[in-house]
């Protein structure tokens, strides 16, 4: 199985977690399961965007974002898939 690569990025109102999986399937369903587990816990239903070009298959990777995140629970649903997907270090 491929490393799952994952890069935070916040402005303002907004944040984003790139879950970076490569065009490997196995590591795909293991972040759409730790999201979808995350989602029922915590009751938020961020936008989830997948991006793969099969010609870069390294760069295939599933976006999770909050827009107009007043109360900043992105940052602690991020933790929890991040944590669900054993991933220590987040760029």
């Amino acid at each position: 199985m491929s490393e799952i690569h994952a890069f935070y990025r916040r402005e303002e109102r907004y944040e984003g977690l790139q879950l970076v999986h490569g065009a490997d399937e196995t590591c795909k369903q293991k972040i759409l399961s730790a999201i979808e587990d995350v989602k029922q816990e915590s009751g938020l239903s961020p936008n989830v965007i997948e991006n793969c070009d099969l010609s870069v298959p390294e760069k295939c990777a599933l976006y999770i974002e909050f827009n107009d995140d007043y109360g900043r629970e992105g940052g602690a649903f991020f933790e929890k898939v991040l944590e669900k997907l054993d991933i220590k270090k987040c760029d």
